[in-house]
């Protein structure tokens, strides 16, 4: 560092002495443009730098900066001057939080090379167990195929019937709104909306009496294979 301050002011001092020599010596009196010109006489002071010794800082010094105090600095002027940089080796060794993380480090960005194999097989067993997992979806799929088109088939004719259904029922509730008023009704009326809950409770009305006459049915018929099994037994 203090051979950097060396150069520079060495470097300035022969630029300035350059232009003293390359300057002709005038008289003091006026120029044509009647400026007063004048020669200035350098006088640098010497320098008194110790450029044979290291150069150590003063950390006990407020005007030492910050940075030449820690223990980075310390390790450069103890790698750079060895032991004539004053510096304590014992306070150059990391300690036990920063060798853990230059060790986990090392781990996490350079593993080992059984680290690495281990890594690249587990990757490629992987690759081959979803290969062989998307092969056999597809295996199954393909065997599926034809009872899956058949299904979506049905559904589409089961939704086709419904959907003709619904207009039908539709369509003959709109003609029963006009036998009942005489004139057609808007669906979303509350008048056809009424006469829809009426209908729909004389449709639950009929299905409850045709249960139970197929339940009666059914009892009779029961009642009469019981009487004729009776009789074949006598």
């Amino acid at each position: 560092m203090a051979a950097s301050v060396l150069c520079r002011r060495l470097a300035s001092l022969s630029g300035v002495l350059r232009a003293i020599s390359s300057t002709k010596c005038i008289s003091p009196g006026t120029s044509q443009c009647g400026c007063l010109l004048q020669i200035a006489n350098y006088n640098p002071k010497p320098l008194r730098l110790n450029i044979k010794d290291p150069y150590i800082p003063d950390k006990g010094s407020e005007k030492t900066p910050e940075w030449q105090k820690t223990t980075k600095y310390d390790r450069k002027l103890f790698g750079r001057y060895g032991s004539a940089s004053g510096v304590d080796t014992a306070k150059l060794w990391p300690s036990q939080g920063e060798l853990e993380t230059l060790i986990a480090e090392e781990k996490e960005w350079h593993p080992s090379l059984e680290e690495i194999l281990a890594n690249v097989a587990a990757n490629e067993k992987e690759k081959a167990k979803k290969r062989l997992a998307r092969e056999k979806r597809i295996a199954t799929n393909m065997a599926n195929m034809p009872k899956m088109v058949a299904d979506w088939r049905r559904e589409s004719r089961d939704l086709k019937l419904k959907k003709k259904e619904e207009k039908a029922r539709r369509d003959l509730l709109l003609a029963e709104a006009r036998t009942r008023y005489g004139y057609a009704l808007d669906p979303r009326s509350a008048k056809f909306q009424e006469m829809l809950k009426e209908i729909e409770k004389d449709e639950a009305k009929k299905r409850k009496i045709l249960k139970r006459r197929k339940k009666e049915e059914e009892r009779a018929a029961a009642t009469a294979t019981d009487a004729h099994t009776a009789d074949a037994t006598t």
